[in-house]
């Protein structure tokens, strides 16, 4: 498969790339290894120093790196500069705390003094999707790097210069060249970076196709892993709720980044007392959506990334509507050079069809009525995934007691679900397993040692 960055927006051909090979691929590896030889002796202070000044790399140059992003797979340029400032933040957050995270943890036993300290384990290999191109990418570098660790990155075949442009922000903020490297292969080269005795684990945001490949082969090399993968988000909103700060979120919430986030609501389940209301207002809302060029501050969504995710996508609400559901608006792509696909309601969805079923992976909103709050419940765990929900209810303790009911890695109460570098960041079922972000996701990839002394 080739290595290419196509514009989404004019369906052009920017830039073409050679893939690294095999034999490239094992030199890289040895000279990272090397690297982290030496880098795992280096202080918190001395790395920290360091993840700071990437910090200010991303913030300085936001409009340039944000650019490339909305490029190469057509994120709006306001959400572009916004990840590239997600991602200063995070590097932030654990070059400031990772100290103090990591720190010995003292046990009272048996003997003289015993400890729990957190050592690096070496390389670890980051497998990662074009939907948010940086952010998944230092939401995992970040806390490595600052363990002690070294990374090498095999990111989205539809983003290399966004692969290759995260590897000049760390060598312009001066890591060793050779501490997180960009391998610009493709999947069939992946199983035997998993294999090379010098890379001790994985990590793979992306679709559980990809998550179960890695994740086994992983599991045969007896190397850990972490898998954030798919979702098809709930949204809940009860009889109870503020409706029209619901349907403001539920619009963000489901056209954000043109509709392609794991975390993004999908799946809109309202009770039937106010799912007219809901239906009514949420339709004039996505409908005042301002779809254009992605590069103009004004647009709020741009084209998909790939036309045989449009496709895809269309698809499946097709058979929907065969199946029964009904096209509030949208339903279709749009007439225009790019990969752009209109705002989409579909409602009337149940049980059995492809839009209940499955992942939507574009700007098309599922409406689900359910006849009270126990059913709402019982339909968002009616599913494979489990990464995130939201829930919508004026009545607090309510919500929180729901919110031990539902099957999900978070549950964001009268919110849109979102990653917060304080905070830990996976899922349950189909959407993968272990955690990113927090001290959770820094303790994922560091060798968790006992030291006991007499």
């Amino acid at each position: 498969m080739a290595i290419e960055t196509i514009n989404p927006a004019t369906e052009e051909l920017v830039k073409k790339f050679t893939p690294t090979s095999d034999k490239e691929v094992k030199i890289i590896i040895d000279q990272v290894d090397e690297e982290f030889q030496l880098w795992k002796n280096k202080t918190y202070a001395e790395r920290k120093v360091l993840m700071l000044k990437t910090a200010e790399v991303l913030r300085s140059e936001k409009q340039h790196y944000a650019e490339i992003l909305t490029l190469e797979m057509g994120k709006p340029i306001k959400q572009a500069i916004a990840e590239v400032e997600k991602c200063a933040w995070a590097c932030e957050y654990y070059a400031e705390n990772t100290e103090s995270i990591l720190e010995k943890e003292f046990i009272e036993t048996d003997a003289s003094e015993s400890y729990v300290q957190f050592d690096p384990i070496g390389i670890v290999l980051a497998v990662m999707p074009w939907n948010f191109p940086y952010w998944q990418v230092f939401r995992f570098a970040a806390p490595a790097l600052m363990a002690g660790n070294a990374g090498i990155l095999k990111h989205a075949s539809n983003v290399p210069m966004s692969a290759l442009a995260i590897e000049e922000i760390f060598l312009k903020a001066g890591f060793p060249k050779n501490i997180f490297r960009t391998l610009l292969i493709e999947s069939k080269q992946v199983d035997a970076v998993i294999e090379n005795s010098k890379v001790k684990a994985s990590t793979l945001t992306g679709s559980e196709y990809a998550g179960s490949m890695v994740a086994s082969k992983s599991g045969k090399m007896l190397k850990k892993s972490v898998m954030e993968l798919g979702g098809s988000d709930p949204f809940i909103i009860l009889a109870d709720a503020n409706l029209k700060e619901a349907v403001n979120t539920a619009v963000t919430a489901r056209l954000l980044n043109n509709g392609q986030s794991c975390i993004a609501a999908k799946r809109f389940i309202v009770v039937e007392e106010i799912a007219q209301k809901f239906e009514e207002m949420f339709k004039a809302r996505m409908e005042k959506t301002i779809v254009g060029d992605p590069m103009q501050e004004e647009t709020e969504l741009g084209p998909i990334a790939r036309e045989d995710l449009l496709i895809e996508l269309h698809e499946q609400i097709t058979k929907s509507v065969e199946a029964g559901a009904k096209i509030l608006t949208g339903g279709k792509r749009l007439e225009r050079k790019g990969y752009y696909y209109a705002p989409t309601i579909i409602s009337d969805v149940k049980k059995g069809m492809i839009a209940y079923e499955q992942e939507l992976f574009g700007p098309a909103a599922t409406v689900i009525k359910v006849k009270d709050e126990e059913e709402a419940i019982f339909v968002a765990n009616d599913t494979e995934f489990g990464l995130g929900a939201s829930l919508w209810t004026s009545d607090l303790e309510k919500a929180k007691s729901l919110a031990k009911q539902i099957d999900s890695g978070s549950v964001f109460i009268n919110g849109m679900v979102k990653s917060d570098p304080r905070l830990p960041f996976g899922g349950i079922k189909l959407s993968g397993f272990g955690r990113e972000l927090s001290h959770y996701g820094i303790k994922e990839f560091v060798n968790i040692k006992t030291v006991w002394v007499k």
